[in-house]
């Protein structure tokens, strides 16, 4: 997998796209880009992080694959301590504050429950080379990531900053050594770190993941049915046509089926999570 691999937009299924979109916007900070019906286009600045798509009714995706979250990478500490001061004082429920060595995450989920991760990344330098045996969870020291402002309980929040980008994806899977063959020998990324059989991290260009992938709610489990409010698909961008045709090749070589899509080539791992291979 190209060094210059990111990942793009998520496509999700929610139940009620104008709760959903006041969601976003107040409890989040994404501003909308583009609305077409039943489906909306959101973002920060003007780069496209979230496509949302109604299904009037649809169920949250429990037991199944599909999403655990995604995750929205901002560019600076001030950045994250910002969104912090912003959800104590307009209470934004959260469902976790970790210290994983990396980085620093926040975590919340949506009226769907679709999980959201919202972090910094800590300097390459301090990390680079010790993800399999530095990354970690530990409990997030709040006190010292507010300390990043003057005045926490004033500090002005206008939404995501523009230079916000979708760090990684962590995808619910059946099984783990299905999900590393697949994104590790066909897709070409690297195995990063890995728990045993319930949880991977595997990313490009040395990156601590683009891709988490754990079997904590799915192990054995079925794509999520219709109906449901869930993972349509993940992006990985390529950083051009060549290499995404190369990488194309690969998949079509080992036998998996790839559909042509007007967002790109489409996938769907061993777990039947759908990902389109984009270009940048």
């Amino acid at each position: 997998m190209p060094a210059a691999t990111t990942v793009g937009a998520v496509h999700l299924t929610v139940s009620d796209l104008e709760r959903s979109l006041e969601y976003y916007g107040r409890a989040v900070g994404l501003t909308v880009l583009e609305r077409n019906g039943g489906s909306a286009s959101l973002g920060a600045g003007q780069r496209e992080l979230l496509v949302l798509f109604e299904d009037a009714g649809a169920r949250p995706a429990r037991g199944h694959t599909g999403l655990y979250h995604f995750a929205l990478l901002l560019p600076e500490r001030v950045d994250l301590a910002r969104w912090l001061a912003h959800a104590a004082r307009d209470r934004v429920p959260l469902t976790g504050l970790s210290d994983h060595f990396v980085s620093e995450a926040l975590y919340l989920s949506d009226p769907d429950e679709h999980g959201i991760e919202i972090y910094w990344d800590r300097p390459r330098k301090f990390w680079e080379g010790q993800v399999s045996e530095r990354m970690t969870t530990l409990p997030l020291d709040a006190e010292n990531l507010l300390e990043e402002l003057e005045e926490p309980a004033t500090a002005p929040f206008d939404g995501l900053p523009g230079r916000t980008v979708m760090g990684h994806v962590h995808l619910k899977v059946a099984r783990i050594p299905e999900t590393i063959a697949f994104y590790r020998d066909v897709l070409g990324f690297a195995l990063m770190a890995q728990l045993g059989p319930y949880a991977a991290f595997l990313s490009a260009g040395g990156y601590h993941h683009h891709l988490g992938a754990n079997t904590w709610e799915s192990a054995d489990a079925s794509p999520p049915p219709p109906g449901t409010a869930a993972l349509r698909h993940a992006t990985f961008v390529l950083p051009d046509a060549t290499a995404r045709e190369h990488l194309a090749g690969r998949v079509r070589a080992r036998g998996h089926p790839i559909e042509e899509t007007a967002r790109g080539l489409m996938i769907r791992d061993p777990s039947g999570n759908a990902l389109s291979l984009a270009i940048a």
